[in-house]
């Protein structure tokens, strides 16, 4: 098969999703969302990318898309949920990528499946994000988009609030304040793909650091999942509709877990390096597999076509 893997540019899991492919006998080229380009008109579309038809794949996986104005996100989203008009798996689905890639809509998916979430307040106003910080007493302010714990504030003072806020009402920002949960500085990462848990890591900060990114030095080791927290991992990724996910767990020293995140455009080079997982192997056969179930309900349909 070839398989098209969309991306702002090649890195380790580029490489390794086209390793596991290779090893399975397939076909995988990183195309970048910057060189797409629709032709539209006398009856026929085309959308490539390098002067690569992505269109004629056998699928596509999408990986992370770059920064841009509004117009050029909402372009490569959009090109994403054509190709999948057009008959092509899309991984993980646009649909999917949008419900995660908003932490708004993420949490109140999660919270209408019955999980647990954080307290948490999102609103336009300053007035209104000054009052859910004063309420809550330490809380983080995160932006709305955004991954790898950037642009995320830790507030427990007044002072500060007004500070942090009154410069993002200025650029029209949205407020996303979050009670801080007393996690001693660690977090559960699970790795989920096709229904099912196939690695999972317990990150720790480094000494002055309350986010356990591991793009910012947390340590990482192998953890053993309890069952409960497992299924509450599968639920998770279902509420978004992903085919695979990376879902942060926020196990609190009083007891309570909660769900804090799920990533429709996982990275997952520490949990590999932790457990040994051939992560990118199981993405692969995962997507063929869909592709294999795809071609056999469009011969069954032919059959039944040519038989009537």
């Amino acid at each position: 098969m070839n398989i098209v893997i969309l991306s702002s540019h090649t890195g380790w899991q580029t490489d390794e999703l086209c390793r596991a492919l290779q090893e399975r006998g397939h076909t995988g080229c990183v195309l970048a969302y910057e060189g797409l380009v629709a032709r539209l008109g006398n009856g026929t579309g085309q959308l490539s990318s390098a002067r690569t038809s992505i269109l004629d794949a056998d699928a596509v996986l999408a990986r992370i898309i770059p920064t841009g104005s509004l117009e050029q996100i909402i372009y490569r989203v959009d090109s994403l949920h054509w190709v999948e008009e057009r008959g092509v798996p899309v991984m993980n689905s646009p649909r999917a990528i949008e419900r995660c890639v908003d932490k708004f809509y993420t949490t109140a998916l999660l919270q209408e499946a019955g999980l647990p979430v954080p307290e948490t307040v999102v609103c336009e106003s300053a007035a209104d994000a000054l009052a859910a910080l004063d309420a809550m007493g330490d809380a983080i302010v995160k932006p709305i988009f955004g991954s790898l714990g950037h642009g995320m504030v830790r507030i427990t003072d007044p002072d500060v609030a007004l500070r942090v806020v009154e410069p993002l009402e200025q650029v029209s920002s949205v407020f996303y304040v979050q009670r801080t949960v007393d996690h001693g500085g660690r977090d559960i990462r699970v790795f989920v793909v096709g229904g099912r848990v196939v690695g999972a890591i317990e990150r720790t900060a480094p000494s002055g650091e309350w986010r356990t990114n591991f793009s910012r030095g947390a340590s990482v080791m192998p953890f053993d999942l309890p069952a409960a927290w497992e299924q509450m991992a599968l639920s998770a990724t279902a509420a978004v509709g992903a085919d695979y996910a990376g879902v942060d767990l926020l196990p609190s020293r009083d007891g309570q877990v909660f769900v804090l995140e799920v990533n429709g455009i996982p990275g997952w080079k520490g949990l590999q390096q932790a457990t040994g997982t051939d992560v990118a192997g199981a993405i692969v056969e995962h997507l063929i597999g869909r592709v294999r179930a795809r071609d056999a309900a469009r011969d069954l349909t032919t059959n039944v076509e040519l038989s009537a």
